[in-house]
């Protein structure tokens, strides 16, 4: 037999071999977990839609699938494809969007009543929220704010030398302040934004790509240790 009609084989052999592997079942991502089971689903962790969870008394696993999020508690077996169809993602879209619009800037966000206001943006930094937050490179800082009934100033400083402060000012109704980038930004240090009554202290991790995937960008909330941002997106997505 020639070698130039073996290689041909060859590639035919290995055509076929992947024509008989199965694809694996399309996975999602563990965002929350706790109970007697969280060793064995930590957060991040990747299941199966066909792979069966098996929950004792306690539990509580939320994982992100199909652009939602799904609370499973346990005692119970479950199966995350035993539930609808894929989601159009429209939730995670607007989530996600990275356009700011004078309706954004607005919005029907006054602290009246017992009414929960909720950030609605990823990239919106809540200046009542500590923690680490990711943000795209090299987009502006957008500071938020739950309570738009009056005007408000707040201080944006690092650590330490909180003398160099900047003020970011809120118009009456605006629940969006545009930090000028007076103060130079830079990952590993702490900043305190504080005012209207609160004070944060937030880090914060550039990131030169965004994942479109929910799962994905989840995955990369939860290495970079973006857990604000992670609650934020568990929340928004919940069936």
């Amino acid at each position: 037999m020639g070698l130039a009609k073996q290689a041909m084989l060859g590639v035919a052999g290995a055509f076929a071999a992947l024509a008989l592997t199965p694809q694996a079942a399309e996975a999602g991502t563990v965002v929350a977990s706790s109970g007697p089971s969280s060793e064995t689903y930590p957060v991040g962790a990747q299941i199966g839609d066909t792979q069966r969870i098996t929950l004792r008394a306690g539990d509580t696993l939320t994982v992100l699938s199909n652009g939602r999020t799904r609370t499973l508690r346990g005692p119970g077996t479950f199966i995350l494809a035993q539930r609808g169809a894929r989601s159009d993602n429209r939730a995670l879209s607007a989530l996600t969007s990275r356009r700011s619009s004078s309706r954004a800037r607005t919005g029907a966000v006054r602290g009246d009543g017992n009414a929960v206001v909720s950030n609605p943006n990823l990239w919106y930094v809540d200046v009542a929220q500590s923690g680490t937050i990711c943000l795209a490179n090299p987009d502006p800082i957008q500071l938020w704010r739950a309570d738009t009934e009056a005007a408000a100033s707040y201080s944006f400083s690092r650590s330490g030398a909180e003398g160099e402060a900047i003020d970011v000012a809120f118009p009456e109704s605006e629940m969006l302040g545009i930090w000028d980038g007076a103060v130079q930004l830079r990952e590993g240090e702490t900043y305190v934004i504080s005012g209207g009554g609160s004070s944060a202290e937030v880090s914060f991790v550039f990131l030169q790509e965004i994942p479109n995937d929910g799962e994905e960008l989840a995955l990369t909330l939860i290495e970079n240790g973006c857990s604000v941002q992670l609650d934020q997106l568990t929340r928004a997505l919940a069936e």
